[in-house]
């Protein structure tokens, strides 16, 4: 099972002392934290994409690429890549010249993005959202697929004879998620193709996310992938630890209560009752995460937001070391100890995707049970 930390690159005001961290500060902290992650056993990082303040992540590959070169074994990857309003063809270059440059250590997560006027800044129409992101990740499966492609699609030009370069490497495309909190339509979109399924839960209560991810496990062995609980499934969650739960609480409420993310609606022991946001010891995130995998199944990557509510970089990596040195390990053991044995423990990888070659469920351009009918695999 992979662990990971994933950030949303905001720029938030530290509460207990008034002072908001430069746009110059955070994007090196962001770095620090990720080497952090790999430096404590960890096994990915991922970073979310925005085009608007107050954060600063709009150009994931840049800076997964500066991170690449500085590690040897995280593996990279996106929260979200904003399929709706990026152009699939530049989705399909810029992340094959990062799978080349990582070695290989690269998927990424689809998403249609939260934030209503992106879609107008980048010439779309949000109310096309969700035919926007089935059409242009069709398009970008086959561009990463077929060394020559024409295309006629609604959303953007035509295409005729164009091979998108560099090809992915070793003719193998990065894995793929498709993140989504609300819409059955993504969770259909990633079932539909063997992709994996990211809910990122951190605002929601467990009983919504297993609906979530019970349709796309229905759906996915609908589609001839492999058995239900054999669906390939990541959540998120967030947690602030010490070693005791009261010194946990008191220093984490300031920023609970005026983060704007949190702040001014549930208190902080509601959201922590009804949300995955665990504030304790680690015994108690052990306990709460583990209690995941009861609400959704077996699944097979946990990601954990630590860099947010204006939290200051020296805390977060405390926070991160915590996590790879009392957490992960328990985690590790417990959840392969409860596993069954014909449930994958990891997802798929660039390794394990070239070793299995044409015969890998998601090697295929579409559903596998239908390719497989009509004998087009």
């Amino acid at each position: 099972m992979q662990f990971g930390i994933f950030s949303v690159s905001d720029i938030t005001m530290d509460p207990t002392t008034g002072r908001t961290p430069t746009e110059a500060e955070r994007i090196q902290a962001m770095v620090e934290i990720a080497l952090k992650t790999e430096e404590v056993g960890l096994d990915v990082f991922a970073t979310g994409e925005h085009h608007n303040p107050p954060f600063f992540a709009s150009s994931p590959t840049t800076f997964l690429g500066y991170i690449a070169a500085q590690t040897t074994t995280l593996q990279l990857s996106t929260a979200t890549t904003l399929i709706t309003t990026n152009d699939p063809v530049k989705i399909a270059e810029d992340y094959a010249m990062l799978q080349h440059l990582a070695g290989g250590r690269v998927d990424l997560m689809m998403g249609r993005g939260n934030t209503g006027p992106v879609y107008p800044w980048f010439g779309k129409d949000i109310r096309q959202g969700i035919n926007l992101a089935v059409e242009n990740y069709h398009l970008l499966r086959r561009l990463w697929r077929e060394d020559v492609v024409d295309w006629q699609g609604k959303f953007r030009t035509p295409l005729q004879g164009f091979t998108s370069t560099p090809r992915p490497l070793d003719g193998v495309p990065p894995f793929v998620w498709h993140g989504s909190i609300r819409s059955p339509e993504i969770a259909e979109q990633a079932a539909y193709y063997g992709d994996g399924f990211f809910h990122n839960n951190i605002f929601w209560n467990m009983e919504h996310t297993a609906r979530m991810v019970g349709l796309y496990r229905r759906r996915f062995e609908h589609y001839g992938h492999g058995s239900a609980d054999q669906a390939i499934v990541g959540l998120g969650g967030q947690v602030f630890m010490r070693k005791n739960s009261q010194d946990a609480v008191r220093e984490f409420r300031p920023y609970f209560d005026v983060a704007p993310v949190y702040g001014h609606g549930p208190s902080l022991e509601e959201f922590t009752r009804d949300t995955p946001l665990t504030v304790g010891s680690p015994q108690q995130v052990i306990e709460r995460t583990l209690g995941f995998a009861d609400a959704v199944g077996d699944y097979q990557r946990q990601m954990f937001l630590m860099d947010h509510a204006g939290l200051p970089l020296e805390t977060v990596l405390e926070q991160i070391e915590i996590l790879g040195s009392e957490v992960v390990p328990v985690l590790r053991r417990e959840f392969e100890a409860r596993r069954p044995a014909h449930v994958p423990s990891d997802p798929p990888t660039h390794a394990s995707l070239v070793k299995a070659g044409i015969d890998h469920p998601n090697a295929a351009l579409g559903p596998a049970r239908v390719e497989v009918e009509e004998g087009s695999r």
